[in-house]
């Protein structure tokens, strides 16, 4: 999911930032070397690696798997993004807020263009937030840009000026506003329902590199854009391949049928075993985790659901899943550790197998309990973690059914709200630093709440804390929710994983293009080859 975003405590600094474009510096990120020795040429293409599937709506007010996003990201470009405690401005070029912080005046950079050539300006801003406060439109922004039941207010005050008026004083606006990538009003205006339309078939975008063709199973390719706002290019074109398999994915890699991949724990030593490959790793702000469906009636039990977590040994599950405690760190909160008000001092699950046969006891679960854990069948770390917790559970007295999915599979039936095809999923997600963007995982009536539970005070929370301007105060509202999704054991948190992106000695720019979650690269333009 996209949830790039940053901390309301940063605003007042970020927006102090106003033109300020500095590359990031993130110490954490072995970029590789080459990317100081070797200068910068135009010319080239790079064919990236994808196992997650084929791409689902290519629109970003839908935007939500890991494939379309990333295609999206080369696509599209977003107003404005967040990295090291500082905003890079992308298509925007000022935030400004009112005293009251009721209203934000946005301020588009000049003689900015869609891919077709139209001009991008103001209207297709207002356009766009249109679109995803409609209900018809079915987005799951809408209720990020929703506070105190009311929406925002958008409005264009000239061809280069948006004003954001808000029904209430938000502490998560800014910071859910970096979410948003424009979509053109031209191409869309006579669409009835944007997340089906054909337009999406061949998008029109602002990003650094243009559709060019689709091939479903085999490749999305694009082709350099000229007049991309951050200026022209390096590579002549990306095409993203599509693979079965990390297996037969790795194989391409080695090959040089491939030159980019993120790829698992469990390949690292063997690909760099072939001397081919520079090793990009960085923390993705991710949570990897097991969801209850409480869809199905026995896991409506609490006490059921406890026994589970106490019957499972985390820091063994994330060692063997991760190979190695630099890949993954084990989890305590659904909130990873760069978001807002992140607290480890909730209710902890270490590995007790009597407790956990005595809370199966009392859940009144029927013997021989059996359920049934989904998970991506490319994905190996979600393999790993499956066999481990079938073996976990077993010491308990539970059968596991393992079911390995396609990745479409997995994410559309896991969006359908009466899911019932399972009892457990591994999953991971990456919402950023606002935790108001979390909220769409676990209030009660959203699309992406997969553990399906529901109550109304947990949600009423959720609202507080988006509104709540004190910090101390909204600090104490997510400490209240984190406690809750612990003691509830809705979710259950595995590990906070790092990314890890092979890249084809053949290339470089990886350290200007700047690591990103989900996307592997912020900005492909600034890639290229040697």
């Amino acid at each position: 999911m996209r949830k790039l975003v940053f901390s309301a405590a940063m605003i007042s600094l970020a927006l102090s930032l106003a033109g300020c474009d500095d590359g990031k510096k993130n110490d954490t990120v072995n970029a590789p070397a080459a990317d100081q020795n070797a200068a910068p040429k135009e010319g080239g293409s790079l064919i990236v690696g994808i196992t997650s599937g084929d791409p689902l709506a290519v629109n970003p007010i839908y935007a939500s798997d890991r494939t379309t996003l990333t295609l999206m990201q080369a696509l599209y470009a977003p107003l404005y993004s967040y990295n090291d405690g500082k905003i890079e401005w992308g298509l925007a070029e000022s935030l400004t807020p009112s005293a009251d912080n009721l209203s934000y005046i946005l301020k588009l950079k000049p003689n900015l263009k869609w891919q077709d050539g139209q001009p991008l300006t103001a209207d297709d801003v207002v356009f766009t937030f249109t679109k995803l406060l409609d209900e018809k439109q079915h987005s799951f922004f809408r209720s990020m840009f929703m506070f105190g039941g009311k929406p925002v207010q958008v409005s264009k005050v000239d061809d280069l000026t948006v004003k954001f008026t808000l029904p209430q004083v938000s502490a998560a606006f800014v910071g859910t506003l970096v979410q948003i990538y424009p979509i053109p009003q031209h191409v869309f205006a006579n669409e009835s329902d944007l997340e089906k339309s054909s337009k999406n078939d061949a998008p029109v975008g602002s990003g650094p590199f243009k559709f060019k063709e689709y091939r479903a199973g085999q490749y999305y390719a694009l082709t350099r854009f000229d007049d991309y706002w951050n200026g022209k290019p390096k590579l002549d074109s990306v095409t993203y391949r599509f693979a079965k398999d990390s297996n037969s994915a790795n194989l391409a890699l080695q090959n040089g049928e491939i030159n980019l991949k993120m790829v698992d724990p469990q390949d690292v030593s063997r690909l760099k075993g072939t001397g081919k490959f520079d090793f990009v790793v960085y923390p993705e702000g991710r949570l990897a985790y097991m969801t209850f469906n409480q869809n199905v009636p026995v896991m409506k039990s609490k006490a059921l659901r406890q026994a589970i977590a106490y019957a499972i040994n985390k820091d063994d599950l994330v060692t063997t899943a991760f190979t190695s405690l630099d890949y993954a760190k084990p989890a305590t909160s659904f909130l990873t550790p760069d978001t807002l008000y992140h607290s480890d001092d909730v209710e902890q699950y270490k590995f007790d197998l009597q407790k956990a046969k005595d809370l199966l006891k009392a859940s009144g679960a029927p013997a021989n309990l059996k359920l049934r854990l989904a998970y991506v069948n490319t994905n190996k770390t979600q393999e790993s973690m499956s066999l481990y917790i079938q073996q976990q559970l077993k010491a308990l007295g539970i059968n596991v059914e393992l079911m390995p999915l396609d990745a479409n599979a997995m994410s559309q039936r896991s969006l359908d709200m009466n899911n019932t095809a399972w009892e457990l999923n591994l999953g991971g997600y990456i919402m950023g630093a606002e935790p108001d963007g979390y909220k769409s995982l676990f209030m009660s009536n959203e699309a992406y709440n997969y553990a399906h539970y529901k109550d109304a005070q947990f949600d009423a929370l959720w609202d507080k804390g988006a509104v709540e301007a004190d910090a101390g105060k909204r600090g104490d509202i997510y400490k209240q929710i984190q406690q809750t999704v612990a003691t509830q054991m809705t979710w259950y948190p595995i590990a906070y994983t790092n990314a890890i992106v092979a890249v084809d000695k053949r290339f470089a720019g990886t350290k200007e293009a700047e690591p990103k979650p989900v996307y592997m690269f912020q900005d492909l333009s600034k890639i290229y080859q040697k």
